[in-house]
């Protein structure tokens, strides 16, 4: 779970955080006669409606469910001592405000632990005992990741609880987070290609749309770009759900909560009086597409003054396609196509509006984005249309002049499309 923090709210009262303290409401404890135990006694309740889908611009589903009863494997903590070499210091993969998180290895059917190297590969998320966040957001994790599961939701495999002990076990996800992609250097992290941005961009998408599209609205509250994780085909899955909470019931608009996220990500409405709406998310997605746009993170007292807050200083700039230019990600080295580039800034324009009404829904976020995609497919037809009759023109053309003052000429073609002036 990433580094959060509690904004000081405006409102004059701001009624707690809603969640139980302990998840006392199922079974709790992890036991070592108990392991392969699952929890049985949820609230289904919870959620509404078990199943949830929706079309995507071309008529495609990506099916999402909602489970009955979660089915999470318990592990004990000598179990994840052994799928961790003991929590080796090279096992580490990364560290947030929740606690450090560890490589592991388990049985591919039976979730036992096997030695390093054997086996499947799975993350294993442990509590750092000081941490502020701690309990209750371990067992957020646990109600919304062990009944949610949908192929852009990180899928929680198992936990485990024993004395102060507080684990998650996850599927392993090879490439690490967007985070790391957009903003490291090094061989490690080569600049990710304008349709490879376009890819993550509608899976994390089609994760939130899944999220609000349930009876029971969920509201993630911490979409940002180390949320994402990526794997090893980069198929993007939102990761770490220890914020999210039940949207409004009752035809409200919004739920009041103490406010928490992560500086810069979190909306406007929502820092300044405590009300979370469903489209507070539509805000932080925006915040993360135009980070991908312009390779920068949000917030970043290294740059000049005025750029310090991105999305500050880059809404005049993705209102204005002669200047759109200048924010585009130079990693990108002009590899985009100008119309798509356009596009994808307007759609990050409306999600970042300050009237959270004035923003549009995620569905219409991944309609939005597929046909962004659908049109880049459709120019790139039409270029290599293009490029093969030229091609044949020339050979046709060469074929009739066999002087060696004028010699057949290769075609360059290169990837992507053109940048702006």
């Amino acid at each position: 779970m990433g580094n959060c923090f509690t904004f000081p709210a405006r409102s004059q009262s701001t009624p707690p955080d809603t969640r139980p303290s302990s998840p006392g409401h199922w079974r709790s404890k992890a036991s070592s006669s108990a392991n392969t135990e699952k929890l049985s006694t949820f609230d289904s309740s919870h959620f509404g409606r078990s199943n949830s889908s929706f079309a995507s611009a071309d008529g495609e589903l990506r099916e999402g469910r909602i489970l009955e009863v979660p089915n999470l494997r318990v592990f004990t903590f000598a179990e994840l001592k052994t799928a961790t070499g003991n929590f080796k210091h090279d096992k580490v993969l990364g560290e947030g405000g929740f606690g450090i998180v560890y490589k592991g290895w388990v049985d591919e059917k039976t979730l036992n632990p096997a030695k390093s190297g054997l086996g499947m590969v799975v993350a294993v998320k442990k509590l750092n005992h000081e941490s502020v966040q701690g309990l209750e957001q371990w067992q957020s994790e646990v109600d919304f990741l062990g009944r949610l599961s949908h192929p852009n939701l990180v899928k929680l495999l198992g936990y485990c609880w024993e004395d102060v002990e507080l684990l998650l076990v996850y599927e392993y996800m090879a490439k690490g987070s967007l985070e790391n992609h957009l903003f490291r250097r090094g061989a490690t992290f080569e600049p990710l290609s304008w349709s490879l941005r376009l890819k993550i961009a509608i899976d994390a998408a089609h994760g939130l749309a899944f999220l609000h599209a349930s009876e029971k609205k969920v509201i993630y509250r911490d979409f940002k770009a180390s949320n994402i994780l990526l794997d090893s085909n980069y198929n993007a899955k939102l990761s770490d759900f220890g914020l999210a909470k039940h949207g409004p019931t009752d035809g409200d608009s919004h739920v009041t909560t103490r406010v928490m996220g992560t500086f810069g990500y979190a909306a406007p409405e929502y820092v300044a009086t405590g009300h979370l709406y469903v489209k507070s998310d539509v805000y932080g997605f925006g915040v993360v597409l135009l980070e991908m746009l312009a390779g920068q993170r949000a917030l970043d007292s290294n740059r000049p003054s005025n750029q310090h807050n991105l999305v500050a200083y880059a809404k005049p700039l993705l209102a204005d396609r002669r200047k759109l230019g200048r924010l585009m990600d130079p990693r990108l080295e002009g590899r985009y196509p100008a119309k798509g580039a356009l596009q994808a800034a307007q759609l990050t324009l409306k999600c970042l509006a300050n009237d959270p009404r004035s923003r549009p829904s995620m569905k219409e976020v991944v309609e939005t984005l597929e046909q962004i995609e659908a049109t880049k497919g459709r120019s790139k037809a039409a270029n290599n249309v293009s490029r093969q009759t030229v091609a044949g023109s020339r050979s046709h053309l060469s074929s009739c002049n066999h002087s060696p003052l004028h010699p057949k000429h290769e075609i360059q073609e290169t990837d992507g499309g053109t940048s702006f002036s």
